[in-house]
């Protein structure tokens, strides 16, 4: 287990800490005539998956050119970058830092150049055997710029170059652990996809009139109006070139274990996964959430946005009507003021406000997709009741959070999951509730719609059952400390 969320400062200017946060957005397109724009508008619609650096990286005359930056797309490119960044072929990334510090220098894609060739690599996951590959790498002389474990797949690859460019690339995926799906550029003008064996994390391919595209969601798709061509299988490597598309099957995991929270939070909710609309997924959580733990109340609301679409479900088969009870403001972004200590709560009132004529002296159902740390629910919580709510109920579309992430999710010891040692009663009562109940594990596996939902998902957070071996011991941070 080898993750980092950043630095301490950064977490403290985050207005919400109760939410996950997963690792990045990839984009890349083979082709097209203005690649660099199609990718800043596919890493725009892929924005919700990081917001801490983007980088677009295009290839042409046998060379790569690239531009990196702290923050979000708009802020990062200019009308300047984008005609520097000329050629149809690229790849794009908008990152959530997962392994290696929000700073310029982990930015994604990462460039190396080895023997007048160039390679961009763009990563979303987490590997949990880098911090031993990058010592092996060291000790026979590698020299590492960056704290990121996507720097060790291409120091590895590079080594493995003397098996053909094939060859070296199957090697690498056979060679490193975890999840991982890679976006890659080659100075020839190759884009390349990459799935770990397991299928971790998203990557789906599509086509642009004639032109090959790849990306974690298919929201990205639709924003450039690519068509979906499918989902990228597990251990699959896709070669794009001037002569068409390849694909390599390398071995499969033992199991597929795609991460169940791409489902219940990650995702837009206009993207689809193994054919399934997640907004319709989501509803479909919330009804089955309010027939296994119905309560009466005079509304359903949820903290918004996270909880919208399954409040949605919930107040359909409850009958309870569902309202906005809180306004989310859209504009919030890290403001260089902080708050004073009289301005307590400060983070968390920025974001939402509660409708105070609609919900005081009202009896309320919360709807939320998850409690992670549960100090900004207990937060609004605590406003609602000296707003002058009457009970207050929450309902959760997915089972308790009780074991931590090492696939790339920012949660990574069971200290900070509030639910890992509570009973619902217990967490009832820390969070100020009047009554508390998750949806079940078999009721959020049936209501995806997806077919053996067993055989597909990673539920670790949930059961604790991991596919993948880990060192429980090592700190998020230790690729800083090597």
């Amino acid at each position: 287990m080898i993750e980092t969320r950043g630095n301490t400062e950064d977490r403290a200017n985050r207005p919400d800490d109760d939410h996950p946060r997963e690792s990045c957005g990839l984009f890349a397109i083979h082709g097209h005539p203005e690649a660099a724009k199609a990718t800043y508008f596919g890493l725009y619609a892929l924005q919700h998956r990081g917001q801490e650096s983007a980088g677009i990286a295009v290839a042409r005359d046998n060379a790569i050119v690239d531009h990196r930056g702290m923050g979000l797309v708009p802020d990062v490119f200019d009308v300047q970058h984008m005609e520097q960044l000329a050629g149809d072929r690229a790849i794009g990334h908008v990152r959530y830092s997962t392994t290696g510090s929000s700073v310029l220098a982990n930015a994604q894609p990462f460039v190396v150049r080895h023997r007048n060739k160039a390679y961009a690599l763009a990563h979303n996951g987490n590997l949990v055997n880098a911090h031993t590959l990058k010592r092996e790498l060291e000790e026979s002389g590698s020299i590492f710029q960056s704290t990121m474990d996507t720097e060790v797949f291409l120091h590895y690859f590079v080594k493995s170059l003397g098996l053909g460019f094939e060859g070296a690339l199957v090697k690498t995926v056979q060679k490193v652990l975890g999840a991982f799906s890679f976006a890659m550029l080659t100075s020839k003008g190759e884009v390349i996809g990459i799935k770990d064996p397991h299928g971790f994390r998203p990557l789906c391919l599509g086509q642009l009139n004639g032109h090959y595209v790849l990306a974690s969601e298919t929201c990205a798709l639709d924003l450039v109006q690519a068509e979906l061509v499918r989902e990228l299988d597990p251990g699959e490597i896709v070669i794009i070139g001037d002569n068409g598309i390849r694909s390599i099957q390398t071995p499969p995991g033992n199991r597929r274990a795609f991460c169940i929270f791409e489902f219940i939070y990650f995702a837009r909710p206009d993207s689809t996964i193994f054919g399934k609309n997640v907004y319709l997924a989501r509803k479909a959580h919330g009804r089955r959430l309010a027939q296994e733990s119905p309560v009466e109340a005079d509304l359903v609301m949820p903290f918004p946005d996270s909880g919208n679409y399954a409040a949605v479900g919930y107040s359909e088969t409850s009958g309870i009507p569902f309202e906005m009870g809180m306004i989310r403001n859209h504009y919030v972004g890290r403001t260089f003021i902080q708050p004073t200590q009289s301005m307590r709560d400060f983070g968390v009132r920025v974001k939402l406000n509660p409708v105070k004529e609609l919900l005081k002296g009202k009896d309320i159902i919360i709807v939320e997709d998850s409690i992670i740390r549960g100090t900004t629910a207990k937060t609004r919580v605590k406003a609602l009741r000296e707003l002058g709510v009457g009970r207050v109920h929450m309902r959760v579309a997915g089972p308790p959070h009780r074991f931590p992430c090492h696939y790339g999710i920012d949660f990574s010891t069971r200290g900070e999951l509030i639910a890992f040692n509570k009973s619902e009663k217990e967490l009832a009562d820390a969070l100020g509730l009047d009554s508390l109940a998750y949806l079940s594990l078999e009721g959020l596996l049936e209501a995806t719609g997806v077919e053996n939902p067993e055989n597909h998902f990673c539920k670790a957070c949930f059961d604790g059952c991991y596919c993948v071996e880990f060192d429980e011991f090592l700190s998020k941070n230790c690729l800083e400390r090597m």
